[in-house]
């Protein structure tokens, strides 16, 4: 038999993607990128500086130059690339995401098997509790998944854009995190004004961010379960990825409280997520995808699949606008 050599290097490629992934995490961990970008040139420097093994050290640079992270040769030095700037410790930095993917989320991959055989979560499997009660008991988690939320946010200086919140509009970020969005959009409309609404533990964050960049006098501050309920007399409900860990009734049930709350019929629910196709998929959505059944338990809908459940809760899509990082924004109306 004749070996596909091409096809046994794919193999190879694939299946130790793994190892790259935690020799990332491990150079993230150990702050290679920040000891580098300091001067730190050589395995001796950043071991003294690191207090790790010399020998440990030049061996993962090795690798790590030649997956690109870096640049240079034990004896010429070690210089950083726009991969390694990109995980320097500081706002809008990759770090915490290679720190939450090395540690927990690797965690609940290695349960993929049971994961994907029963279709439930690796990471309740791994840790024995869902990931959202994990984040309520775990503040730097819950920060570190914050930190990577943000990190993947490049798309919300364009909400603006699509959707005019100009007019002295109320807008409700149902599940708003750290109040990244909601300060963007509050921004590109000085005129509006804004409800932050999500669960307890993130209200100290969001009220830090929000006072530092749009001001509390024009927002509003809300702990609370969406399940439950959401403020009411919005003009804009903002449901940006915070529906995927859940089931249909569930999502079904706070679309329904959204469209009760809203203002009145010229009220709009904004959707921003990460939608699958099951034809000519993508990388990137289909990996999401798995990813989510493996921390939560969750998956990523299909368009016509959202629009479904919409139409459940007496709401109807009116536009369809795609972001950047395979964002897409859906705007429902009710009916």
């Amino acid at each position: 038999m004749t070996v596909d050599v091409q096809a046994t290097r794919d193999v190879v490629d694939i299946i130790t993607g793994g190892w790259r992934a935690q020799a990332l995490y491990t150079a993230v961990k150990l702050g290679l990128p920040d000891h580098i970008e300091a001067g730190r040139a050589t395995s001796v420097e950043l071991a003294k500086s690191t207090g790790a093994n010399e020998e440990g050290i030049h061996r993962l640079m090795r690798l790590l130059v030649a997956m690109g992270v870096f640049e240079g040769n034990e004896s010429a030095g070690y210089r950083s690339t726009d991969v390694s700037a990109a995980l320097l410790d500081g706002p809008q930095s990759l770090r915490d995401m290679c720190l939450l993917y090395g540690e927990e989320f690797y965690s609940a991959w290695g349960h993929a098997h049971h994961a994907i055989s029963t279709a439930s979560s690796g990471f309740e499997v791994a840790y024995g509790q869902s990931f959202y009660d994990y984040l309520g008991q775990d503040a730097a988690t819950a920060r570190r998944f914050q930190h990577t939320m943000n990190a993947g946010s490049m798309f919300f200086h364009q909400v603006p854009e699509i959707f005019d919140f100009s007019g002295g509009k109320m807008v409700v970020d149902v599940g708003g995190g750290g109040g990244h969005l909601l300060a963007t959009i509050l921004g590109a409309a000085p005129d509006a004004r804004g409800t932050l609404f999500d669960r307890e533990h993130m209200m100290p964050k969001a009220r830090e961010h929000l006072a530092a960049t749009i001001g509390l006098d024009r927002v509003d501050l809300v702990g609370g379960d969406m399940f439950e309920g959401v403020p009411t007399g919005g003009d804009v409900y903002i449901l940006c990825r915070v529906l995927a860990g859940w089931d249909d009734d569930a999502v079904v049930k706070v679309f329904d409280n959204c469209r009760r709350a809203m203002a009145d019929s010229s009220s709009r629910l904004l959707i921003l997520d990460r939608f699958v196709e099951d034809e000519n998929s993508t990388m990137l959505p289909a990996l999401w995808d798995l990813h989510l059944l493996m921390t939560t338990g969750g998956r990523h809908r299909t368009v016509e699949g959202i629009t479904a459940l919409l139409n459940r809760a007496g709401l109807d899509v009116g536009a369809v606008t795609e972001l950047p990082m395979e964002t897409t924004a859906l705007i429902a109306r009710s009916r």
